[in-house]
């Protein structure tokens, strides 16, 4: 039978991994996240485009960079939609 000392360990490292996923979680939905993804996608596209040659490619890298940032943006509407019409468990 558990003590009472190891039913409290367990509940600990049930109560740290709850922290850590909330923390994991909170980072994932952040908009420095996004931010940063949104910058490094448009450095790394116009970079690209330079190395190959295009006429605009600053303005050219903007297209992944708002496809990025719409993706995100309909997430949430897109989660909401599948999780009522879609999965029903």
């Amino acid at each position: 039978m558990a003590t009472l000392q190891s039913l409290e360990k367990e509940v600990n490292k049930i109560k740290e991994r709850n922290r850590r996923v909330e923390r994991e979680k909170a980072w994932e939905v952040s908009w420095i996240r996004r931010i940063m993804v949104v910058v490094l996608t448009y450095v790394v596209i116009a970079i690209f485009f330079i190395f190959i040659g295009t006429d605009e490619p600053l303005r050219d890298s903007i297209v992944p960079s708002a496809a990025f940032i719409l993706s995100t943006l309909s997430g949430p509407f897109i989660k909401k939609l599948w999780l009522k019409y879609i999965y029903k468990k």
